[in-house]
């Protein structure tokens, strides 16, 4: 398919417009050229796109209060025996335990510990004993809490009868909340949202200069030659976004001291790689348990995961995939029942072959991605499109979504040269919605 404006200097007949120096906005089509070739800009141009105003654009990320309240025992608690009523006391003097949680204020995962600013009055909470056995307790006061890393010292009555302890780090999460008949209203406490940016990058794509004499000869393979080219250069233009979308890192820098900056965008590897999930699979049979524990974490509701992912796979992934399914040798010799892999192939909706993968936890939809070569040929990049959006500079009543700019040689110049231009970035927010599959 080749889009081109027609001969210079023509005239639409019966309008009084000037066609040597029109601008051609293509916005979706070129998205539409060959769609095996870039299955991530085509899905990104018609399921997740959404424009932006300003070249440098922010968005805000927000994990929900429900999805963050999970903590951990900052110190063990002795074996003690407990009535209902009574306060644990986790250091013996102060009638308080310590706790802390592996995310921040933001509900981003942290490796380092957090102080939980949950817990007001009346929270009714439950902490795994060292026999396993989930125990329950009211939050008898509200702590004081400054944002930051440590822990927090809470004081806790118990709701149980028993004799139990506490191992360092136990796991424990809200429960729900308690309050007396006729009581006053509890303390609040409230989540925080992450202000997070990204860039448009700028595209160009142009051709060599067709000389008068060029554009009136005809060639051999193609007659057109000028057509010939535009068909490529459209092409080329359309994969240098599908890379910029893979594997770009966003940044603003003037690497040229001119003045101007020139922009980055996020590519959806480059940022999971940094700060979304990585998981390490092998090929071999006993990889398969790995990936399905994978998918457990993975899929987890409290990150704020949808139950479908788009997977950009690379050949050599998708090949893996494919002797997974019903009838394989793998699965003849060894019993489908084992893994709980339900592995088809379907048509999409936009021209590729995909193929499906049910886990007990959510639906894994593969598309080979052909620029996974290389130093990508054993990777997978799941995407969660309801977490990501292609963001083309939309402003002012102009678009610089992909256009084409005619004619842009000198007027004296007996010739023609066009050029392709596109605006635009990825924005990528939950990246931990997100996840790097690296095979081995």
């Amino acid at each position: 398919m080749a889009f081109y404006s027609g001969n210079a200097g023509s005239t639409v007949t019966g309008v009084t417009i000037d066609d040597n120096r029109r601008v051609f906005n293509f916005g979706d089509r070129v998205a539409e050229l060959a769609p095996q070739q870039s299955p991530f800009f085509v899905y990104l141009s018609k399921v997740a796109k959404k424009a932006t105003n300003d070249p440098v654009f922010k968005y805000l990320e927000q994990r929900h209060q429900w999805q963050r309240r999970n903590f951990h025992l900052g110190d063990s608690v002795d074996s003690a025996t407990y009535s209902v009523g009574d306060l644990i006391d986790g250091d013996n003097t102060t009638n308080t335990v310590k706790t802390y949680v592996n995310y921040d204020k933001y509900g981003q995962i942290q490796s380092a510990e957090y102080k939980p600013e949950f817990f007001i009055a009346g929270l009714i909470v439950a902490i795994k004993d060292t026999d396993g056995t989930p125990r329950r307790f009211r939050v008898n006061a509200t702590p004081s809490v400054t944002s930051g890393t440590g822990t927090v010292e809470v004081a806790m009555t118990a709701l149980e009868a028993g004799t139990y302890a506490f191992a360092d780090d136990a796991v424990a999460q809200v429960i729900g909340s308690a309050h007396a008949e006729g009581g006053d209203e509890p303390d609040g406490w409230q989540d925080a949202m992450v202000d997070a940016e990204g860039y448009t990058q700028i595209f160009k794509t142009s051709m060599n200069m067709f000389s008068g004499t060029a554009l009136a000869t005809e060639y051999r393979g193609v007659k057109n030659e000028f057509q010939r080219v535009w068909t490529e250069k459209l092409m080329e233009h359309k994969m240098d976004i599908e890379n910029a979308m893979l594997f770009g890192k966003g940044a603003s820098s003037n690497e040229t001291g001119a003045g101007a900056p020139t922009r980055y965008t996020d590519g959806i590897i480059t940022k999971t790689e940094a700060s979304g999930k990585v998981y390490n699979m092998t090929y071999a049979s006993s990889g398969y348990d790995a990936f399905l524990d994978a998918m457990e974490d993975f899929f987890a509701p409290e990150g704020g995961n949808s139950g479908n992912k788009l997977v950009l796979a690379s050949r050599k992934v998708i090949t893996y995939l494919n002797k997974l399914g019903n009838g394989s040798f793998l699965n003849n010799t060894v019993g489908s029942n084992q893994y709980k892999l339900d592995v088809q192939n379907v048509a999409g909706t936009f021209g590729h072959n995909v193929t499906m993968v049910n886990t007990i936890f959510g639906n894994l939809h593969f598309v080979a991605e052909p620029l996974l070569r290389g130093p990508w040929e054993d990777y997978a990049c799941a995407v969660d499109l309801k977490n990501i959006a292609y963001r083309p500079l939309v402003g002012n009543g102009i678009s610089r979504d992909t256009f084409i700019e005619t004619n842009i040689q000198d007027n004296a110049t007996d010739g023609r040269k066009d050029q392709i231009i596109t605006e635009a970035g990825l924005e990528i927010s939950l990246p931990e919605t997100h996840a790097v599959l690296k095979f081995s």
